[in-house]
């Protein structure tokens, strides 16, 4: 066999053991961090932990159900918050690509990926907790929205962007007005890439504790009214990690193995959309 034949193959083998080497080393920490946290977790999880409120301090026991509750009404109000606005933004971008505001929204929505979430904490602190008087679920809700609104804007986009334009042109030639082409026949056609988007943007913001400092501030009481302070995992993680006792300790470590689980749920279901939607 001619050497730079040889040669080539042996720099392909060469290259490609790299890449899988690469790839191991990137994926030893977060295999030895998830097994960490699951280490350390999953000896607390039980009925009581999941279902009860936490006990005084001294006692023994208790459990995370405000936290638990806390987290799904936060993410329920920042998904009514971004959802709607996000697939709206997200139509008008692709349906006026050449109009002045389309152009604003895609440059705002990349700006405000780069934008650090506990920036977006004070400006919702600023916005929405100094108007209101106090702090709240309902500010808590609307700055986690803030920060899922691009990615749903963008998944919008990109995935209306593989529509083909034959479909809203027959739709209109057949005499259906146009916001019903783009209800009734873009958007169901586009439905598994928004939802994948809007899947990627919940579990984007369900571990982030900065913008919920600042809003939501946390509540060691089952809350449901969305004017009051309300907790959520984050919170609890926050500050029974950095509290002196103990038996907190071991409530963080149970409350970042159920955040771990509800993350990576979501980013399972969000490969499960993706394959769906590409067979």
């Amino acid at each position: 066999m001619d050497k730079k034949i040889i040669f080539r193959i042996f720099k392909d083998k060469l290259f490609k053991f790299i890449v899988i080497c690469t790839s191991g080393l990137v994926l030893i920490p977060l295999v030895f961090i998830i097994l960490y946290i699951i280490k350390n977790g999953i000896s607390v999880i039980n009925l009581e932990f999941l279902f009860t409120l936490p006990k005084p301090i001294g006692e023994a026991g208790g459990g995370i159900i405000h936290s638990l509750t806390g987290t799904f009404i936060l993410i329920i109000l920042a998904s009514l918050f971004s959802i709607p606005l996000g697939i709206g933004a997200g139509i008008y971008a692709v349906e006026h690509k050449k109009s002045k505001v389309a152009k604003i929204i895609i440059f705002s929505v990349e700006i405000l990926q780069g934008i650090p979430s506990i920036v977006i904490g004070i400006i919702g602190y600023m916005w929405l907790v100094k108007p209101i008087g106090q702090f709240s679920a309902l500010s808590g809700g609307i700055t986690l929205g803030i920060m899922m609104l691009p990615i749903v804007i963008k998944a919008t986009e990109e995935t209306l962007k593989l529509i083909p334009f034959s479909l809203k042109e027959a739709a209109i030639a057949l005499g259906v007005p146009y916001y019903k082409a783009i209800l009734k026949v873009i958007l169901p056609s586009a439905k598994s890439g928004i939802i994948t988007g809007i899947l990627v943007g919940i579990a984007r913001i369900s571990g982030e504790t900065a913008p919920l400092l600042f809003t939501a501030f946390g509540n060691n009481f089952l809350n449901f009214n969305i004017f009051k302070p309300i907790d959520a995992l984050p919170l609890l993680i926050f500050n029974y990690a950095t509290s002196p006792y103990k038996e907190w300790h071991k409530i963080a470590w149970g409350a970042s193995f159920v955040i771990v689980i509800l993350i990576l749920v979501l980013n399972i279901s969000t490969r499960l959309v993706v394959k769906k939607w590409r067979t």
